[in-house]
């Protein structure tokens, strides 16, 4: 409402200065019931775009270069097409009801001239929205109202000979009676991201300093990303200890090259570098000064995307014990000599030479790889890896900040990005809600919910309700090992069963109230086929205790058909604090009961019960590496039934296919030596259950086992630490 006061045609009389004073006053009270009226009023919440990246299906497609999910990328370069024929579909899965507000379309030249809009709560049953047959093409903005998962736009006439066409279909509404006010994409990378160009003055100094912050920091809060802009860095040696990430910010590798190293030894813990965990290197190239790069590691310390001019060292200065790792991606141009590492698995890569193995030293994929000779020498060989599909990584594209997706890969060997252009998506920044500290798990959950991606900044981030992935391809990335504790016993993040989600880089640790499950991919029953395009875990990490009280029923349960597993340690603690039988009490490790689920380096330890439980159909794991709990107090603690413990690797006996390769179990009852465990791998016996390359071994005789897999493989030595192996089973 608007009020004229009407300007006199003549000077005020004593008569109209009073007429004035009353107009004054009425429109005084009148501003002020408005504004108390909309003041009691209560907030509406602003509806948020809700289709974005969601899982889209069409009718049909014009070409492969006009696919359904064009419509709904965030990008109105690409479109969607259908054949040139009536009627034709487009149908978009939200991930959840919502309550809807209106429609966007924005047609190309070949646009629909009827058309439908339609909703639906399970994808069979459908009402209309808003129809019309006379439109004239280009952007329609269109009311709409109703409660849906689905949306469906059907075309029954055409404009023009062609398809129906369209850059983006978007839906726009709210959810749980939440969705505004929009959050905002994009953003600085906050206090943690420490950003370098060669210009940049002491930049050994800062990578310095950082290192002395976190060198002997195992369980500490401070996190840290160190990011270089492409170009040449002279006489630098980035030392990384404990949550440091340090990546090169070029979409290729040698696109950022150190004249100089990027180690890591074991000087902090005299010499052993089995303690050596959380921490990264990435997208970078190397010209090692001593044309060696030490990087002496344990779990969760990923090696991708590299390129050492020179050898790698993957032990610390005087051999001291080192206990497995991770290489992926990467191009090693001379020799990789493990020397004491343990075991270590590498993936679609490129050595120079491999100089020896201790125990298990498994390959998949990787050029200039030794021949399988399994078990001896230990080497574990596969010429390509089935499927694989490499982490996604923060890039600039001149001077915007983009994540880059590479593109799924089938029976991959070698690396993904050199001799031609990288497969995959290029995703603005402002397509991510960048998450700080202090962010809620409420102001999370809006952001995915209004089709945001997620990319955690170096933290450690409390959160009292599950974080939900509902909107497939979403990217949930993580600087500098970004740590989720879920305080109150929820599960910390759950995946629905869509399309092409991608979690990596980021740690959840247990808080101390029990969590039936800390991670679940797809809810129970999941049963969508994602072949296409399936979820991949990458660096995602678990643990339980040693920063502090932790507990969990079970760390990752896997429910979705076809998701990758590629890199993960899941960690119950046996140092820190807040460890011990029953403080952190964890029963199982990983749980899969999803269909054609692929692990590659699979790390999973020291659980109470099962450390992997496998019951979907087709799995298979290249590398698993476990240690049984070292605090058993005692033989009846671990014992299962008539079973003496509980396997570490247990395929049910309702599988009929299953397949494992380079996959060791070892033991350290240190608190009761006499503990004996009957065997590491428990499978059905089956033509279509096959393993290659077993291995059972008692750590300096501090318990023992029986046998390798169910009653097959000779017990261990009794003392000394001499594994006992099965090359095929059965």
């Amino acid at each position: 409402m608007s009020v004229a006061l009407v300007r006199p045609s003549r000077p005020p009389t004593a008569a109209s200065h009073r007429w004035r004073a009353l107009a004054l006053a009425l429109v005084t009270t009148l501003v002020a019931t408005l504004l108390a009226a909309v003041q009691a009023a209560p907030a509406q919440a602003a509806p948020v775009l809700l289709s974005q990246g969601g899982a889209v299906t069409a009718s049909s497609q014009e070409n492969g270069g006009t696919a359904a999910g064009n419509a709904v990328d965030g990008d109105g370069g690409t479109r969607w097409s259908s054949a040139f024929s009536d009627p034709q579909w487009i149908r978009v899965d939200l991930g959840s009801p919502a309550i809807l507000s209106r429609v966007e379309l924005a047609w190309e030249a070949a646009h629909a001239k009827s058309y439908r809009i339609e909703l639906s709560a399970d994808g069979n049953t459908w009402t209309t929205a808003y129809s019309t047959t006379t439109s004239a093409g280009g952007n329609e903005t269109l009311t709409i109202s109703g409660e849906a998962r689905y949306v469906r736009l059907t075309g029954t006439e055409r404009a023009t000979g062609y398809g129906y066409s369209l850059w983006e279909f978007k839906v726009f509404g709210t959810r749980d009676g939440g969705g505004g006010p929009e959050i905002p994409g994009g953003g600085d990378l906050g206090p943690n991201v420490h950003v370098f160009d060669p210009s940049t003055p002491n930049i050994q100094g800062k990578v310095d300093e950082i290192f002395q912050q976190q060198e002997e920091a195992q369980f500490g809060s401070g996190r840290h990303a160190l990011l270089f802009k492409p170009g040449t860095y002279n006489n630098l040696n980035a030392q990384i200890g404990f949550y440091t990430q340090i990546a090169g910010l070029g979409l290729n590798p040698n696109d950022t090259t150190f004249n100089g190293d990027v180690t890591v030894d074991a000087g902090w813990f005299d010499g052993n570098a089995t303690q050596n965990f959380w921490r990264s290197a990435e997208n970078l190239t190397l010209n090692p000064v001593s044309g060696t790069n030490r990087w002496a590691v344990s779990q969760a310390a990923p090696f991708r995307r590299m390129h050492v001019k020179g050898g790698l060292n993957l032990a610390p200065d005087g051999y001291g014990w080192a206990s497995g790792g991770y290489i992926a991606d990467s191009k090693i141009d001379g020799q990789v000599g493990p020397y004491s590492q343990q075991q270590w698995y590498t993936r679609d890569s490129s050595v120079g030479g491999w100089t020896n193995a201790v125990w298990n030293m498994t390959f998949s994929g990787v050029q200039g790889a030794p021949a399988s000779s399994y078990p001896n020498p230990p080497y574990t060989t596969l010429d390509t890896t089935p499927i694989s599909r490499e982490k996604p990584f923060l890039y600039l594209d001149g001077n915007e900040y983009k994540v880059f997706v590479p593109a799924k890969r089938v029976n991959a060997r070698g690396v993904s990005w050199d001799g031609g252009a990288q497969q995959g998506e290029s995703i603005p920044l402002n397509r991510f809600y960048i998450v700080k500290q202090g962010a809620t798990a409420a102001t999370i959950n809006a952001a995915l919910a209004q089709g945001l991606n997620l990319l955690f900044t170096p933290g450690v981030y409390h959160i009292d309700q599950t974080i939900n992935v509902n909107r497939a391809n979403t990217v949930v990335l993580g600087l500098g090992l970004a740590t989720i504790i879920p305080d109150n016993g929820v599960t910390a993040m759950k995946v629905a069963d869509v399309d092409g989600v991608k979690l990596a880089g980021f740690l959840i640790d247990a808080g101390p109230v029990n969590s039936p499950r800390l991670l679940e991919v797809g809810p129970q029953g999941a049963s969508a086929d994602h072949s296409a395009n399936p979820t991949s875990l990458q660096d995602v990490f678990v643990r339980i205790g040693g920063a502090g009280p932790g507990k969990a029923t079970t760390s990752i349960v896997v429910n979705s058909d076809d998701t990758i597993i590629d890199h993960t340690w899941v960690w119950r603690a046996d140092h820190g604090e807040g460890w011990g039988w029953e403080t952190n009490r964890a029963d199982y490790g990983v749980r899969v009961n999803g269909d054609d689920v692929l692990a590659t380096g699979l790390f999973v330890e020291h659980f109470n019960k099962y450390d992997v439980e496998w019951y979907g159909e087709r799995g298979r794991t290249i590398f698993f590496q476990n240690e049984k709990a070292y605090d058993a107090p005692n033989q009846a603690a671990i014992q299962n039934g008539d079973t003496k413990g509980y396997a570490a690797y247990r395929v049910d006996d309702s599988v009929e296919q299953h397949e494992g390769w380079g996959m060791g179990s070892y033991c350290y009852y240190n608190v009761d030596p006499t503990i004996v465990q009957e065997h590491g791998f428990k499978a059905p016996v089956k033509p279509g259950v096959k393993f290659h390359n077993l291995l059972v071994v008692s750590l300096g005789g501090n318990g023992q086992y029986e046998h390798v897999i169910n009653n097959v493989g000779s017990p261990t030595s009794g003392t000394s630490t001499v594994p006992s192996t099965v090359v095929n089973f059965p």
